[in-house]
């Protein structure tokens, strides 16, 4: 067995194309994506429920939290970093 411990998150970004851009909140403050674009993401779980949620990186997001459903995005690439 092999003593190598692989980093925690793993060395790899994720790119995600937005399949759905409708239904914006009316409160929501900050960047909303673009349907049809590819954007850079990370996929985390949400701290209350744990279900995933999509975070476009490099957005600018004010209010409310700057997380969208997975439901719209679907996934593009993954890219080892090393």
């Amino acid at each position: 067995m092999s003593k190598v411990k692989l980093p925690t998150p793993l060395p790899v970004q994720q790119f995600a194309r937005c399949i759905d851009a409708s239904r914006r909140p009316a409160n929501y403050i900050g960047e909303w994506p673009e349907a049809g674009r590819v954007y850079p993401v990370k996929v985390l779980p949400n701290a209350r429920t744990g279900q995933p949620q999509v975070h476009v990186l490099g957005f600018y997001v004010e209010a409310p939290y700057g997380a969208f459903a997975v439901q719209r995005f679907e996934p593009v690439a993954n890219v080892w970093l090393n």
